[in-house]
């Protein structure tokens, strides 16, 4: 089978393509045939070797890179039972771990995936893997997003932005969700109830008595979160960065959540993650697709900045 082999971290070209044996099949795995990816940021730093997961895969070899995927089962392993041969499925693979998924076949637990919906395309199963599952577990796991809490999501129209505003609003929450002017039009139509446009506008000036804060971006913004939060309430940070005085400060306001949020693989969310896309509740946004050929252009497209939604790589 094709596989993307990373040679050494660093730039794009080190992502080469190579033919190499099919993985074996453990007695609670299936043989996925890959018909579609999702690139996530996580992807791209890990490439690079700036985040913590290229010590992960340091120990593997061949390195493969990418946890999401939707495709068809080829093959069950002796023990599996929820799924059959010809099952359309999806799921984001061995998180945090070395996934493979940037390959023509995958062996991945069966505690990882869930069936693809009939109303959903293989290139949108893919998308709403990882980010979707940052989302929710962020909502769900990491923190409790009750109803009528009035949540601040930063970089509404990212990746997992986009869909932790159609999700808050299904929790019942009173959305406020951050981006450029650019992208207003397109996160209010994701059902934001305010928009706030980042560059023109100081959120934290014109913010105060949040509950919940979904912060995709650390820095300051994260210290500009913890201003605005009410007392107890709940901040859920996406990026590393956490410094001993943010410590101090989410002491200060007794704050709820997790500083260093690291999404799971569960095989039991994704089929929450079907259910909302089967009901319409949730509607993946692509922003480009690209064949299994121009891998590296999509790893481009991610680190331009300019990516609304989700970069999804098609292999059949």
């Amino acid at each position: 089978m094709k596989a993307y082999v990373l040679k050494e971290f660093g730039g794009v070209d080190q992502l080469q393509i190579q033919d190499i044996d099919k993985p074996k099949l453990a007695s609670s795995e299936v043989l996925v045939k890959v018909k579609a990816l999702s690139v996530n940021p996580v992807d791209a730093m890990t490439r690079a070797g700036t985040v913590g997961m290229s010590r992960i895969v340091e120990q593997f070899s061949p390195i493969i890179l990418g946890w999401d995927f939707s495709g068809v089962i080829e093959e069950v392993g002796e023990y599996v039972r929820e799924f059959k041969v010809g099952d359309a499925v999806f799921g984001m693979v061995n998180f945090p771990g070395h996934g493979q998924a940037y390959a023509e076949y995958i062996a991945v637990s069966a505690n990882h995936i869930a069936l693809k919906p009939n109303n959903t395309t293989y290139a949108e199963a893919a998308a709403s893997t990882l980010a979707a599952l940052t989302a929710w577990q962020a909502f769900n796991s990491y923190g409790k997003l009750r109803p009528n809490d009035r949540v601040l999501i930063h970089a509404a129209a990212g990746g997992v932005g986009h869909y932790a505003v159609q999700m808050a609003k299904y929790l019942g929450a009173y959305v406020i969700g951050t981006s450029s002017s650019k992208n207003k039009e397109f996160v209010l139509n994701l059902g934001v109830d305010e928009h706030i446009d980042y560059h023109s506008v100081s959120f934290e000036d014109v913010l105060e008595n949040i509950d919940f804060v979904l912060d995709a971006i650390g820095g300051d913004t994260l210290q500009k979160s913890v201003k605005v939060l009410k007392e107890f309430g709940t901040l859920v940070v996406l990026p590393s960065g956490y410094t001993e005085e943010d410590e101090r400060m989410f002491l200060a306001k007794k704050l709820h959540g997790s500083c260093f949020m690291s999404v799971y693989s569960s095989g039991s969310d994704m089929k929450i993650i079907a259910n909302l896309l089967e009901k319409g509740i949730v509607k993946p946004h692509i922003n480009q697709v690209f064949t299994f050929e121009e891998m590296k252009k999509a790893h481009l497209q991610l680190e331009s900045g300019n990516t609304i939604g989700k970069v999804v790589v098609c292999i059949s």
